[in-house]
């Protein structure tokens, strides 16, 4: 599964040198970062009604389709910020068998 982000990181990549007008990526990118963060709250609270609405015996398709607007638009902004999905793979491998309660104590924090 990997691949394919990889594959979408290596097309957000390319969308960075394109004209605005050429692709929504390359128009987000030339808006800025604040215009990608507020596309990014935008899907997280899409997401989030999506999941309610799931719960409430709604379709769990429309969860899916916001879920991927979310990690689309998040793999954008880490595009922005000249990363990729290569380190949030790496801290979820990370974090793999690792009890959650030991790990949100490890970074002591309230996160």
């Amino acid at each position: 599964m990997s691949d394919v982000l990889m594959q979408l990181a290596a097309v957000l990549e390319q969308r960075k040198q394109a004209a605005p007008e050429s692709s929504y990526v390359a128009a987000l990118y030339h808006k800025g970062l604040n215009k990608i963060l507020e596309k990014v709250g935008e899907e997280a609270v899409e997401t989030i009604l999506a999941a309610r609405d799931a719960e409430a015996g709604g379709d769990l398709q429309a969860l899916v389709s916001e879920t991927a607007d979310l990690w689309f638009h998040s793999l954008v902004m880490l595009a922005q910020l000249n990363s990729g999905p290569e380190p949030v793979l790496t801290e979820l491998q990370r974090r793999f068998g690792l009890s959650g309660l030991d790990e949100k104590a490890a970074r002591g924090n309230d996160r």
